[in-house]
């Protein structure tokens, strides 16, 4: 069986260094590992307008802000589909056979979608494309035969529905139809999703506390200087906390070995640095000013190819037209064989037309 990988975002303005740091570096390493057959990278404009139905222009110009952070993170077209959701008409027909497969019940006990519902405030008005998207998603994944889906765990009761209404199809359809997809987890747990700059568990373009991956030198320098650490720490000779210090957090996620002879040779790892914290001894001006640097390292060249492909747009478009033909293959192939197994594809079915001519005739 091939090694398929699907995965996406949902186009709600640009991508933040916590997509970068929870999903997009590990899309990178695996186009590259060279261990997949095929990558499915999905702009998830039909998903965004389940909650964005009022503000369509917001999900339009978006398209563009993911596409251009994805180009200049390193996925590479020529490895992966880059493709438009809304764009691949097969989605919409395949969830449209699987809400017979899932019932309310079950879709308003997803742990995924009830914290979703609160978080939105749609207790009492709830749109019923945003309470089916688990179906939504699970045709996003099947349609491409996705074998592996990278998910943070918030997201496995989604994966479970998804598996579930594979096996349901399969009970009823017949085996070997569908692919059951594997979940595939972060290897850094306390990376997966950064806080905001303010400290706050998440961050989010709403809350505006967020630090965008085409953010300039200058706006990643305010907002670092900015950045929430330990309030308790006043003065420098006070011992820090490292447990919920933003600063610290953000390290473990961007700090390697290598940037402290080249940005802070008093110290040889970061461990060493948590210990002064610790004891006291070390401001967090000198902190963030080490962060700074570790951070422009590592966004610089995705910097520098934003730049490039921001003065080619028709080409960006271009890549995304191509994925979106390729997205569209695999998804006509994939939905032929279920309209097979499911004796809806009428007008393909030669022995259909010839058993019921037969029948007609002995009729007469």
């Amino acid at each position: 069986m091939s090694k398929i990988i699907l995965t996406g975002d949902r186009p709600t303005g640009k991508l933040h260094i916590g997509h970068y740091v929870g999903s997009l570096r590990e899309r990178v390493r695996l186009q590259n590992s060279g261990e997949y057959d095929e990558i499915y990278i999905m702009i998830a404009d039909a998903q965004a307008l389940t909650d964005n139905a009022d503000n369509p222009e917001k999900i339009r110009q978006s398209i563009i802000e993911v596409a251009l952070d994805y180009l200049s993170c390193g996925l590479d077209p020529e490895k992966c589909h880059l493709f438009i959701q809304s764009q691949v008409q097969e989605l919409c027909e395949l969830s449209f056979y699987y809400m017979n497969l899932v019932t309310l019940s079950r879709l308003e006990r997803n742990p995924t979608v009830k914290s979703e519902i609160k978080l939105r405030n749609f207790e009492t008005s709830i749109p019923v494309g945003f309470l089916t998207y688990p179906i939504s998603q699970a045709a996003d994944i099947t349609l491409f035969k996705a074998t592996t889906v990278p998910v943070g765990e918030d997201q496995l009761p989604m994966l479970e529905q998804t598996r579930e209404i594979v096996r349901s199809f399969g009970n009823i359809y017949g085996e070997g139809i569908l692919v059951e997809p594997k979940a595939l987890l972060p290897d850094n747990k306390n990376c997966c999703r950064l806080p905001g700059i303010d400290g706050k568990a998440k961050m989010s373009k709403s809350l505006g506390n967020c630090i965008y991956i085409s953010d300039s030198p200058a706006e990643v320098k305010q907002k670092v200087m900015s950045m929430f650490t330990d309030p308790d720490h006043i003065r420098v000779e006070d011992p820090g906390k490292i447990e919920g210090n933003t600063v610290f957090t953000y390290l473990d996620a961007f700090c390697k070995d290598e940037h402290f002879p080249k940005y802070w040779p008093d110290y040889n790892n970061l461990q060493e640095v948590k210990d002064h914290y610790q004891r006291g001894g070390l401001g967090d001006v000198k902190v963030k000013k080490f962060l700074i640097k570790v951070l422009e390292e590592e966004l610089a060249p995705i910097r520098e190819r934003r730049a490039k492909w921001e003065q080619d747009i028709p080409a960006v478009y271009e890549v995304l037209r191509k994925g979106t033909e390729a997205a569209r293959a695999k998804g006509r192939q994939t939905l032929s064989e279920v309209k097979a197994a499911m004796q809806i594809n009428y007008f393909e079915d030669e022995e259909l037309i010839r058993q019921q001519a037969e029948r007609f005739r002995n009729k007469i």
